[in-house]
C-alpha cells in the first residue's frame, strides 16, 4: 500500500439556485478541492473538500505543494502517522483554517482507498454500527420569499425527507418569527425543524432569540453565534431554551474540546471536509460520546452518511444544498422512512463524472 501519487484538482461548481444565509450572503457556486491518492498497485482513494468561493485555490496548493511530498513512498495504511505528519508540518503556519482542510481531503482519501483494499465499505471499516441514518434538508434560505420557502418545503416532502432545517438571522427578529412560525404551521405540531443562524448573533442577541423561538418546539438552535467563543455558547445553552448544534467551523479536536467543557454544545457537529477528516471526525464523535451528547454532521453527506452509521451516538445527517448529485454515479436517496441507507460499495463508493467536472476546472 505504498503511495505513488497524489493528484490535487480545484473546480468552481455553479449552484442550479442563488442559496442565502446570513454570514455568507447570496452564493451562485462553490468550490470544490479534490485529491486522489493512488498506491503502488493501481488502487485510488478519493478526498474532497470544499469552500463557499474563496480560499480552494490555496487549498489545493498546500496538498500539492506541501503535503503531497510528505506522502510520496509512504504505506498508505498508516493513516494515525501520516495525519499526525501532516499536522505537524503545516501548524506553524496553519494549526486550522486552510491547512485542516487540505489535510481533511488527504485524510478522506486515505481512508477510501483502505476501505477499497479491504474490499468492505467504509462504515463497516470504521465500526459498522447501524446504516440507516435519518436525514434532513438543510435549508440555505434565508432570503427566499415565503411562499419560495414552503414550496422548497413541500418538494423535500416530497423526496421523503420527515425532518427540515431553514435559515434564520434577518436583520429583524420578528421576521425570523414570522417565517418560523409559517413553517411550523405548515409542518405541524411535531414535524422536527430545526433553524440555523449561521453566526449572526452577539450572545445576548441569541439569548434574546432563542427565548422567543423556544415556543416553537424546534430540534435544536445551529450556530447561534461566533466558533471563537465557546463561554458565550456555553451562555446561550443555558439562558436561552434550546438545544444548540455547533461545530462546522471548529477544525480541530482541540476546539470541540472545549466548546463541550463550556457546555455549550447539545449537538456535536463535525464536518469531515474540514475538521482534520475522518481521523479526527471519529475521534470527535467519541469525544461527544464520553459526554453523552449525540453526534451531527454538516455537508458532503455522501460522506458523513458512512461516518454517523459507524457510530452509536449519531443523530441527524444534513443533506446539503451543495450536493454533487449532478457528478457522482450514486446519489444519495432517502427510504419512505427518511433514512438514508450506508452504501455497501467498497470505500465510500462516492464516484465522481470527471469529465462532467472538468467543464467546471478553475
Amino acid at each position: 500500500m505504498t503511495i505513488a501519487k497524489v493528484q490535487a484538482d480545484h473546480f468552481s461548481i455553479p449552484l442550479p439556485e442563488t442559496l442565502s444565509d446570513s454570514t455568507h450572503g447570496e452564493m451562485s457556486r462553490f468550490e470544490l478541492v479534490t485529491v486522489r491518492i493512488t498506491d503502488r498497485d493501481g488502487v485510488e482513494g478519493l478526498g474532497y473538500t470544499y469552500t463557499v468561493g474563496a480560499a480552494a485555490a490555496a487549498i489545493r496548493l498546500l496538498v500539492e505543494k506541501d503535503l503531497a511530498p510528505l506522502l510520496h513512498g509512504q504505506p498508505a495504511d498508516r493513516i494515525e502517522a501520516l495525519w499526525q505528519r501532516m499536522w505537524w508540518h503545516l501548524h506553524y503556519s496553519g494549526r486550522g483554517g486552510g491547512a485542516s482542510f487540505a489535510i481533511s481531503a488527504v485524510d478522506i482519501a486515505l481512508w477510501d482507498l483502505q476501505a477499497k483494499r479491504a474490499g468492505m465499505p467504509l462504515w463497516r471499516l470504521l465500526g459498522g454500527h447501524d446504516p440507516a441514518v435519518m436525514a434532513y434538508a438543510g435549508g440555505i434560505d434565508l432570503y427566499f420569499p415565503l411562499e419560495r420557502l414552503l414550496a422548497q418545503t413541500q418538494a423535500n416532502l416530497d423526496r421523503n425527507f420527515q425532518a427540515i432545517k431553514m435559515k434564520v438571522g434577518r436583520e429583524k427578529l420578528s421576521e425570523d418569527l414570522a417565517r418560523v412560525a409559517a413553517m411550523r404551521e405548515f409542518l405541524g405540531d411535531d414535524f422536527p425543524l430545526m433553524v440555523d443562524a449561521n453566526m449572526r448573533w452577539r450572545v445576548d442577541e441569541a439569548v434574546r432569540a432563542a427565548r422567543a423561538l423556544a415556543d416553537y418546539r424546534l430540534v435544536w438552535l445551529e450556530e447561534p453565534t461566533i466558533p471563537d467563543d465557546p463561554a458565550g455558547h456555553g451562555k446561550i445553552a443555558r439562558q436561552g431554551g434550546l438545544p444548540i448544534a455547533a461545530g462546522e467551523n471548529l477544525h480541530s479536536l482541540y476546539e470541540f474540546r472545549n466548546l463541550i467543557a463550556a457546555g455549550g454544545v447539545d449537538f456535536a457537529e463535525p464536518d469531515v471536509s474540514n475538521c482534520g477528516g475522518i481521523t479526527v471526525w471519529l475521534k470527535v464523535a467519541h469525544l461527544a460520546e464520553a459526554n453523552n451528547l449525540p453526534v451531527t454532521s454538516h455537508g458532503v453527506h455522501d460522506l458523513h452518511v458512512h461516518l454517523l452509521a459507524a457510530v452509536p451516538n449519531k443523530s441527524y445527517l444534513e443533506v446539503h444544498g451543495f450536493g454533487l448529485e449532478r457528478f457522482i454515479e450514486h446519489p444519495l436517496a432517502l427510504n419512505d422512512t427518511g433514512h438514508a441507507i450506508a452504501p455497501e460499495r467498497p470505500g465510500h463508493g462516492v464516484a465522481f463524472d470527471w469529465p462532467g467536472l472538468e467543464a467546471h476546472r478553475a
